[in-house]
């Protein structure tokens, strides 16, 4: 089995890389794995180091909008694991929405396409559950209406029609999952979990937004890369599956809990203005009992994994420090 991992030096597609190398997946423990990656300020090639050395690793530095750079490095490859994309939503809104719509929408479909050239024999399209938009109650199922309401939402859900498209006109045998708010080790620290945990460590503050209404489902990133494998193995063509972690929590109880596991107190929070003038979706909730047909379950309970991620920046200062230097030299 040879698979190819686009987006793998970034933070999930590094660790389902790292995990299909170190034998975490039954039956792929001889797969070899090729990550196709552009290096862009969240590929970072220390997030494969623990697994660079492997014999069944190859990396190729390529742009997901190139069919020159694709076409040179999927022939061979059973299936493709669809990880690169743009994805933080501050950055979708404050810096523009091209680059998003460029890598997401674009570069999946030169994916699909390519794929299709090279004889692929099987894709799952990673995507996110802020597609939907925003629940006041009950939780998204598969079915629900696309709703998306920032530019990396919307660039999002048009690379899932365009897998939708590419699975019922062409015969790309190709799945979409739509995933909660991921966190965990490797995570690059303009999100919310490992920029607060950073800012405390160094005692600094933190931003909330207004009251910290905002509600999100929260899920341990191996939780999820082991739900992408299962669809990967199991899943149908054309259909999706979502993947979530179980455990809602309102902003401000996050942040409560991130001070907890510091050490700090409320003096450490600056409450501000949402930038999107209240905008930000209010409450994500996904339903993933589809998923949980196929064997998924989260595995990992929300306080043993912040803490465990927690102190894995207590202990990785040498790997996030130079990116947050980097991000403030960049916005100087």
């Amino acid at each position: 089995m040879r698979v190819l991992v686009t987006g793998g030096a970034g933070f999930i597609g590094s660790h389902y890389v790292r995990t299909v190398l170190t034998g975490g997946y039954p039956g792929f423990e001889d797969a070899e794995v090729t990550v196709f990656d552009k290096l862009t300020y969240a590929g970072n090639p220390a997030n494969l180091a623990p697994v660079a050395d492997s014999p069944r690793y190859r990396f190729v530095q390529g742009d997901i909008c190139s069919a020159a750079d694709l076409d040179a490095a999927l022939p061979g490859h059973d299936a493709v694991v669809h990880f690169a994309a743009e994805s933080h939503v501050d950055r979708s809104i404050g810096g523009g929405a091209t680059d998003f719509v460029l890598t997401n929408a674009l570069g999946s479909q030169q994916l699909f396409e390519a794929a299709l050239r090279a004889g692929v024999g099987r894709v799952v399209h990673v995507s996110t559950d802020e597609v939907y938009g925003s629940i006041d109650s009950g939780s998204w199922t598969e079915e629900h209406l696309l709703e998306p309401n920032s530019p990396y939402s919307a660039s999002k859900a048009a690379s899932d029609l365009l897998a939708r498209a590419y699975a019922k006109t062409y015969g790309l045998d190709v799945s979409i999952t739509r995933c909660s708010n991921n966190y965990g080790p490797y995570h690059f620290p303009e999100k919310v979990i490992p920029l607060f945990v950073t800012n405390l460590l160094d005692g600094h503050t933190v931003p909330l937004y207004g009251e910290g209404a905002n509600v999100r489902d929260w899920l341990f990133v191996d939780d999820h890369c082991r739900g992408i494998q299962l669809v990967l193995e199991q899943g149908a063509p054309g259909e999706i599956y979502n993947i979530g972690g179980g455990r809602e929590l309102s902003n401000r109880e996050l942040t409560e809990q991130l001070l907890a596991a510091t050490g700090r107190d409320w003096s450490s929070v600056e409450q501000i203005v949402d930038p999107r003038g209240g905008g930000h979706d209010l409450r994500y909730s996904v339903d993933f009992s589809k998923t949980a047909a196929l064997g998924y379950a989260p595995r990992m309970p929300f306080e043993e994994g912040l803490a465990l991620t927690v102190q894995w920046y207590r202990d990785n200062r040498a790997w996030w420090e130079p990116l947050k230097a980097a991000a403030a030299t960049a916005r100087r």
